[in-house]
């Protein structure tokens, strides 16, 4: 006989037949004798446990002891032995005594690194759990205590079945599982480790630092204790692991690929002794799709760039940016004023790489010019394009895509009408003749396809001759192609009914893809008519997003203005923008901050679009609206720059004087447009008064991003800082907490302006804690790092180590590499004052490599300013100056965050001359380095202090300017 514990009470006979046990006193008693079987319970405990009331006499428990013998027959023996009794069974015989077995001999497995022998266990043990063990005996203090055991147990089997898995390489199936698991058990490290494994191992290193910071706050909120040694040192590890951002895969297929093969391996090849590939043909061809298979077949790293959506080629460069996974601008602000090229051949120049640009028809001479500088200045990258005419850059090679051969355009017509009609089936000479009808264009055989969801092949055929004159045969010329396609596309256009037709225009304002809602609203149409489109392949959808083949795109824009509906599908489109952007905004300063930023950063090129149409409409407004709203969005994700041109163009036609009721928008416009001196000049006073208007102390206004930016641009010194000072220390009441975080921030910089640590300190710390309490990562890390700082700066490197630390973690959610590489350097700073120079130098080497990656060449000079100090300690002079020379070339000059790496190096320089005998160059270097120090108005040995260059150098160079 069996017996089960682990849910409700029951038993079974050998052949599986269920044993009726009776009333819920004889299944408590069962399940009080089961918990150890063979083993005397004393009549008293059973009695009290199945009616804790008292009520039953030792009679009535004698009465239900007879009565379950009897249930059980003779296939199991209640013996009464003493003053209590037992049951007669093989642990084998009762679930929860078996999970115990199979359980401790997977964990055992899983020791031993028999990872699928141990998950095999763990399955069989946990296949036993049918609900909550002992689960009718919730009044018994005996039952309640066993139950939680055999839960502790159920958990630990969970949690060792999951590892095992992840260990086979099943990190994605776990995940949601995990994810279930931590919320059920928030305050259980060892689910949160797991599940940090598991989202890192999928490429979700951010995801994996939310975990983990998610978790040590709650232990810290409701224990007050902080993470296991274990968690920690994971952390570590994820922070270790390098986290620079993937490029854009290419996207991923919807359909089979039909008929290419031999041509993917022809182009691969061609990459193989060519730097620069295009592949050639009209549109509907099929030319992106084999760059996605040629890009899926690459061995080494791809990045794959859709510029279809790019308005003009202006904006080339940043598509490519954002497509590698980088940032224009780190948290601080500025990186220098290099242009988005600049920093595209910084971060590639030491890569390999496949770059893929496919669509680059409608900005040909701009992506011409791109290719030809980044292939000049990146030797090791390649790139692959796609277009409808030649890039006409020298070394191009030129692969001609040409329609399907005749069996692949009819294995690919049969493959798409089987998608759409089951078991479809039809004389292949007859789909021939479609298909040459259809100039064998991938596409139009596609939409043809397509429609035999609704047509029999008869019906199909004879519309197309009457469409396409098929009487005419040969090989027709591209440009024919082309006229061939077009009619394909009307013909299909034209079986739409006029909601479809409506809907399938109006989506030709989304500049990429868009969700199904945006779709709805901006379309004026239901998910009926977008599921019609995309089953009569007007439409794709990929991920939850809709998308149209560029080719439909362009035939329906026509078709849009025909109806005269641009203006206000662009209008709705920009509108649909602007709610996105205003409901995002206060969730990007809060707690909501990951989770929003990639739901705006998937619509960038639809905001763009927005944007752009709203300037050139003109719709004022709505562009100053635009602008003010997506603020915080553009200046966190570091890419603000994309905006400005829109913004100094707006600013052009407004002229100087804010429109009524929009002066906040209108200063936030021009703080987007300040890198234009001239703008910025002409536009900061009625800029500065409108934004005093619009935050006065006592009422908060629309757009509290602005305050910090505000600050950042007038922190240069002089008059105007001394008013930016002014003006946010007005702040300090208002009633919009993040404004109140923004205005402690900057009273610190205004405390070290008059070289007073200590409230400068107590106002960072201020300024972190209201970022933290927010949930901003962004103003959090900002605090940090000038926390680190003064910490260094005073000798307490454990403490700036951990603040470094924190902050790392906050820059990797938001995606902020360069940061990251800026926060390395510190760190290992740190880590050379507290003489741990072997973990400084992994520090600074990861940081180089990670600022290669990220194209930021200020990070790039600091961190081979850090290699430089080490070497000189060593003694390696040669290797000391050659690091320094380096470094000095690349660190900004002009950047107020690179003021401490440039004393640093050229006082590294003036020590290397020294430690020769070269006075002369010594004394050049420490007056170089000691005027780089009075750029920022601080003293020397004050300015080293507060960046916490401390100890021996500091002295040696305070010294040395003292003697120039």
């Amino acid at each position: 006989m069996r017996f089960g514990i682990l849910g409700e009470t029951r038993a079974w006979h050998d052949d599986g037949t269920e044993v009726p046990l009776g009333g819920p006193a004889r299944r408590a008693l069962l399940a009080l004798l089961l918990i150890r079987p063979g083993q005397v319970v004393p009549s008293d405990r059973l009695a009290g446990d199945i009616d804790p009331d008292g009520l039953l006499s030792a009679h009535a428990l004698q009465s239900q002891v007879s009565r379950l013998r009897a249930a059980l027959g003779a296939a199991a023996a209640i013996e009464r032995t003493g003053a209590g009794y037992r049951i007669v069974a093989a642990d084998d015989d009762v679930d929860a005594r078996r999970f115990e077995r199979l359980a401790g001999q997977g964990r055992e497995a899983l020791r031993d690194g028999e990872a699928e022998r141990a998950v095999a266990l763990l399955r069989e043990a946990l296949d036993l759990w049918r609900g909550p063990a002992l689960a009718e005996l919730t009044e018994s203090g005996t039952a309640r205590a066993a139950a939680m055991r055999l839960e502790e147990l159920r958990l630990a089997a969970l949690e060792d079945r999951i590892e095992g898995e992840l260990r086979l390489g099943g990190h994605r199936a776990a995940v949601a599982e995990l994810r279930e698991l931590v919320g059920c058990h928030p305050l259980r490290e060892r689910p949160a480790g797991l599940l940090m494994r598991a989202l890192s191992a999928e490429g979700g290193q951010a995801e994996a630092l939310v975990v983990f910071e998610e978790t040590r706050r709650r232990l810290a909120e409701e224990l007050g204790a902080d993470p296991s040694a274990e968690l920690v040192a994971l952390h570590h590890e994820l922070l270790s692991a390098d986290p620079s951002p993937s490029p854009a895969a290419p996207p991923a297929p919807l359909t089979s690929f039909v008929g290419r093969d031999e041509e993917v391996d022809e182009v691969a090849g061609l990459l193989r002794v060519a730097r620069l590939v295009t592949l050639l043909g009209p549109g509907g061809v099929g030319k992106t799709r084999l760059s996605a298979e040629v890009a899926a077949a690459e061995a080494g790293e791809v990045c794959f760039v859709e510029l279809a959506a790019l308005g003009d080629g202006a904006g080339l460069p940043r598509a490519v940016l954002g497509a590698l996974g980088l940032r224009e601008r780190g948290l601080q602000v500025g990186d220098g004023p290099r242009t988005p090229v600049d920093r595209l051949i910084a971060a590639l120049s030491d890569r390999v790489l496949l770059l893929v640009l496919d669509n680059c028809e409608h900005v040909v001479e701009d992506a011409a010019a791109l290719a030809a500088r980044l292939l000049a200045a990146c030797p090791r990258l390649r790139v692959l394009t796609t277009s409808r005419e030649p890039l006409g850059v020298i070394g191009e090679h030129l692969h001609q895509v040409r329609p399907l051969g005749g069996d692949a355009a009819v294995r690919l017509f049969t493959d798409r009408a089987r998608a759409v009609r089951r078991g479809f089936a039809a004389d292949p000479q007859r789909v021939r003749r479609i298909c040459a009808a259809l100039d064998d264009l991938p596409l139009a055989i596609e939409l043809a396809a397509a429609r035999l969801r609704t047509l029999d092949l008869g019906e199909l055929e004879g519309r197309l001759n009457d469409r396409l004159g098929v009487a005419a045969r040969g090989s027709r010329p591209a440009d024919n192609r082309h006229r061939t396609l077009r009619s394909v596309v009307a013909w299909s256009w034209d079986l739409l009914s006029e909601p479809e037709q409506r809907a399938a225009r109006r989506f030709t304002v989304f500049a990429a893809s868009a969700t199904a809602e945006s779709a709805r609203r901006v379309c004026g149409t239901d998910a009926e008519t977008l599921d019609s489109l995309v089953d009569k392949s007007l439409l794709e959808v990929s991920r939850g997003r809709y998308r149209m083949l560029e080719t439909i795109r362009a035939y329906g824009a026509e078709r849009l203005d025909e109806a005269g509906e641009s203006d206000s599908a662009r209008h709705a489109h920009a509108r649909h923008l602007l709610e996105l952007v205003r409901t995002a905004d206060p969730h990007l300063r809060r707690s909501g901050q990951l989770e929003w930023l990639p739901i705006v950063a998937a619509e960038h090129e639809n905001l763009l679009s927005a944007v752009r149409w709203a300037v050139d409409a003109p719709d004022v407004a709505t562009a100053l609206e635009l602008l003010a709203s997506a603020a915080a969005y553009l200046w966190i994700r570091g890419v603000s720059a994309a905006v400005a041109p829109y913004a100094i163009r707006l600013l052009g036609a407004l002229g100087d004087t804010p429109p009524d009721g929009l002066g906040e928008e209108y200063a936030t416009c021009v703080l987007l447009a300040a890198s234009d001196r001239e703008t910025w000049r002409r536009h900061r006073p009625a800029a500065e008064k409108a934004l005093a208007a619009a935050w006065p102390g006592d009422r908060a206004g629309r757009y509290p991003a602005a305050l910090l930016l505000w600050m950042m641009r007038n922190a240069g010194g002089g008059n105007a800082a001394r008013a930016a000072f002014t003006f946010l220390s007005a702040q300090h009441d208002c009633p919009e907490p993040w404004a109140r975080a923004v205005a402690r921030y900057v009273s610190g910089f205004g405390a070290l302006g008059d070289r007073d640590v200590a409230p400068a300190e107590r106002d960072f710390g201020a300024a972190a804690e209201e970022f933290r309490v927010l949930g901003d990562r962004w103003g959090t890390a900002l605090a940090l790092d000038m926390l680190a700082g003064l910490a260094g700066g005073r000798g307490d490197h454990a403490r700036a180590i951990a603040l470094t630390d924190e902050a790392l973690t906050l820059t990797g959610l938001l995606g902020a590499r360069e940061d990251a590489a800026d926060l390395l350097v510190n760190r290992g700073d740190y880590l050379v004052a507290a003489d741990d120079v072997e973990a400084a130098r992994a520090d600074y080497a990861k940081a180089a490599d990670l600022a290669r990656r990220a194209g930021s060449t200020t990070c790039l000079g600091a961190a081979l300013r850090g290699l430089g100090d080490i070497a000189l300690g060593e003694g390696d002079l040669d290797e000391a100056e050659r690091l320094y020379a380096e470094a000095v070339e690349r660190i900004d000059p002009h950047w107020i965050r690179s003021l401490g790496h440039r004393v640093r190096t050229l006082a590294g320089l003036g020590r290397v001359a020294e430690a020769r005998g070269d006075h002369a160059t010594a004394r050049a270097r420490y007056r170089e380095a000691a005027e780089a120090a009075a750029v920022g108005g601080i003293p020397v040995s004050d300015t080293l202090r507060l960046l916490g260059l401390s100890g021996a150098l500091s002295v040696a160079l305070t010294e040395a300017v003292s003697r120039w």
